[in-house]
């Protein structure tokens, strides 16, 4: 196995190879209808290909391998699938939360209404902008679906993959959803932050993507409750690390400016437990500086201290620890092949100790 489980099999560029072949044939059917559709096919291509983690993809070919299947360029063009599904959800949610950046570079609905302002076109820049990022990301899924049937794999493999496939796109959209109602509603128990980070991003993640690749391989009933058991718990500490990184994280790093999670007011397991363990004076200063979109560096830093000090960075890795080990337990009884839990055990330290 090489350093990285993220490169076993070839696997990552496999998948982007499959998303660029796909990809270039998607912009040369947009191109017939009319060329000014060449900036929405790249747009999306530089998204999908500039950078990310491949994990979905990754859990999803393990998670084929794990119950039997055979390694083919058809299942890694049906799981790199899961990219565009990925890509959809980061492009509406950086609509959603109003982000400037994305890994380093301007969000869609900011790069569109540069473009707007550099063409100077009529209306306002900044709704053109927010269209844009909308359609692009229904492109996106739109797109999944067809990069999963066109993989090449059996279309009896592809009928038991189906109703997988069609629950988590289902799942990671009323999750954004639930994030949404959550930072309107103010609600900050951990019941519901666990909801949020279970939907929106844990089950989408692990769980699915390796009960897709079961599925595709013909899994039977005892693969998909290990990779339940598995998938489950590993999503939801990827989510809280997630959660960590975007309050603490370094910028250079993750890409995305530092507090933008406390000044989007999102209601995480990390603030629900500083929320739980702060006095009422300072509990009030929380609420009225979360979702403050103007807060500053010293604010965002008193944020981060606030939360230090109340135990709950403290609990968050705990917690992120206990579900880990959950999940690795889970993994080492699973009656799956020996060198795909060795890769899948590794993607799960790499899934929840990370700095991006």
């Amino acid at each position: 196995m090489t350093n990285s489980p993220l490169e076993s099999a070839g696997l990552r560029p496999r998948v982007d190879k499959a998303l660029s072949g796909f990809l270039a044939t998607q912009r040369a059917h947009l191109l017939e209808i009319d060329t000014a559709l060449a900036e929405v096919a790249d747009a999306v291509s530089a998204f999908v290909l500039g950078g990310g983690k491949r994990l979905r993809p990754a859990f999803a070919y393990w998670g084929f391998r794990g119950a039997g299947g055979a390694d083919s360029d058809e299942v890694v063009a049906a799981v790199s699938a899961l990219e565009l599904v990925q890509a959809s959800a980061l492009i509406h949610d950086d609509l959603m939360d109003r982000s400037d950046t994305r890994r380093g570079e301007p969000s869609v609905h900011r790069r569109f209404e540069l473009l707007h302002t550099a063409e100077g076109w009529r209306g306002a820049a900044a709704g053109f902008g927010d269209s844009a990022a909308l359609l692009l990301g229904d492109l996106a899924m739109v797109w999944s679906d067809e990069l999963l049937h066109s993989s090449g794999m059996a279309l009896a493999d592809l009928a038991r993959a189906r109703p997988v496939f069609d629950q988590m796109r289902t799942e990671v959209t009323v999750g954004q959803y639930l994030d949404v109602l959550t930072q309107a509603t103010g609600d900050t128990s951990l019941e519901r932050a666990g909801k949020v980070a279970r939907f929106k991003s844990a089950k989408y993640t692990v769980e699915r993507p390796l009960l897709l690749g079961a599925a595709l391989a013909g899994g039977g009933p005892e693969v998909f409750a290990s990779y339940a058991a598995f998938g489950l718990p590993l999503g939801e500490a990827f989510q809280m690390r997630d959660d960590v990184l975007g309050v603490y994280g370094d910028p250079a790093q993750t890409g995305k400016p530092a507090g933008d999670d406390l000044r989007e007011g999102k209601r995480t397991y990390l603030v629900a437990a500083a929320y739980q363990a702060v006095d009422e004076a300072t509990r009030q200063y929380l609420e009225s500086a979360l979702g403050d979109p103007a807060l500053d560096d010293t604010g965002v830093e008193r944020l981060r201290t606030i939360i230090r000090e109340a135990g709950a960075l403290a609990a968050t890795e705990s917690r992120i620890e206990t579900l880990t080990t959950e999940a690795l337990t889970a993994l080492a009884e699973a009656p799956i092949e020996d060198e795909a839990r060795t890769v899948l055990h590794a993607l799960a330290e790499a899934s929840t100790h990370r700095s991006v």
